[in-house]
């Protein structure tokens, strides 16, 4: 059974798909991209800022859903550009603490609205005690 998850904390989907979808106990969010949910409009800004807020919007979806950053099990980061791959790895670390998830980081053509990031997570969502 799969359970869509949504919030008015991130950007609503703009497309045929869920912010995030669980399945069982696991989370797995849509990749997300700099909008700040509040406007609707792109963050502006360096590789730091755009990476700032789309964690921001992943811990979002996965607070909504009962989860949090810390239950982040594996990440898949994609750039426009590998150089940015340091300063988005600065922000990054700001947002995980050890054990850190898998990750994946790939470079790409291009993105949606041309960003410079998009970021998807897959997480664990604990039992309630």
């Amino acid at each position: 059974m799969k359970t869509a998850i949504a919030t008015d904390k991130a950007p609503a989907a703009i497309g045929p798909y869920s912010q995030a979808i669980r399945a069982g106990n696991l989370l797995f969010t849509a990749g997300q991209i700099p909008i700040d949910p509040a406007t609707g409009q792109l963050v502006q800004g360096d590789i730091k800022a755009q990476a700032r807020q789309v964690l921001k919007n992943i811990a979002a979806i996965l607070e909504v859903a009962g989860s949090s950053m810390q239950h982040v099990v594996k990440t898949t980061v994609f750039l426009k550009n590998m150089s940015d791959f340091g300063a988005m790895n600065e922000v990054y670390a700001e947002f995980f603490t050890p054990p850190y998830p898998a990750r994946s980081a790939v470079a790409v053509a291009a993105l949606p609205k041309d960003v410079a990031v998009e970021i998807e997570a897959v997480a664990v969502v604990p039992e309630k005690e």
